[in-house]
């Protein structure tokens, strides 16, 4: 059931990501949204390959590169903020979706799957 909810999150997140990194080429910002395009929907596909792991030790592993780009694609955001190249209502909603992804989920269940 924890799985179902973090790879809708995850999914949700994507698809904001994706839109988000349309919009920022549209204004020629194409560096930085490469690096969230990349980082943003990285989550969501280790959840996935996560889901399918060979073992217990694969499986914290995927989730752990998942946090890992979950942390990344905050500093992108953050970035984005900073720079006036997303205004505070997107950047608040947005981060607020990635720290709910990253606390919330991924670090229960990398936790959870350490102490099984």
């Amino acid at each position: 059931m924890e799985n179902d909810k973090l790879a809708t999150l995850s999914m949700d997140f994507a698809i904001a990501i994706v839109k988000l990194a349309k919009r920022l080429k549209e204004k020629h910002e194409n560096v930085i949204s490469n690096q969230i395009l990349r980082s943003g929907t990285s989550i969501g596909a280790n959840i996935r390959e996560a889901k399918y792991a060979h073992s217990r030790a694969d499986f914290i592993v995927k989730m752990q590169i998942a946090l890992k780009e979950a942390n990344e694609t905050d500093y992108w955001l953050e970035l984005l903020f900073r720079t006036d190249h997303i205004n505070e209502l997107c950047y608040k909603e947005l981060s607020t979706l990635c720290s709910k992804i990253r606390r919330y989920v991924l670090i229960s269940s990398i936790n959870t799957a350490k102490l099984n």
